[in-house]
């Protein structure tokens, strides 16, 4: 695994979701749910897996699943920290707990969404942290 933040060279002026979840129906739900409103989408199995993908130029957001086997979610927020990919994070489990939550937020989480969660909470999160990556990189 390379230690280099992976390239941002402009692919598509589409702001892109990435969705990383262990669990496939997860993953589906999501995709159906983002394509719905006209979102682009990238779908990942495990945290190794997404850190193959050369981010591209353009606005986005990470959905992350809080447990996931190997590298947890929190653990992987803070390995994206270390290795400067600056990308908003919206954290979803369904094993959540107030210290959890206060912990993602203080590393910079954009948001931390409780399972079962509303589509439109989703949908608002990721609204939001889209907007928040374009004025970051304005």
């Amino acid at each position: 695994m390379s230690h280099d933040p992976p390239s941002r060279k402009a692919t598509s002026a589409a702001p892109i979701v990435f969705v990383v979840d262990d669990d496939a129906s997860v993953r589906d739900a999501l995709s159906s749910l983002f394509r719905s409103v006209g979102l682009q989408v990238e779908l990942f199995e495990s945290a190794p897996e997404f850190l193959q993908r050369r981010l591209p130029d353009v606005a986005c957001c990470l959905v992350l699943d809080v447990r996931m086997p190997g590298v947890s979610g929190l653990d992987f927020q803070a390995q994206l920290a270390k290795t400067k990919i600056q990308i908003p994070i919206i954290f979803m489990t369904g094993h959540g707990d107030i210290p959890m939550s206060v912990r993602a937020m203080k590393a910079g989480a954009s948001d931390f969404l409780a399972k079962p969660f509303r589509d439109q909470d989703m949908l608002d999160a990721v609204a939001a942290a889209i907007q928040r990556d374009r004025q970051a990189r304005d």
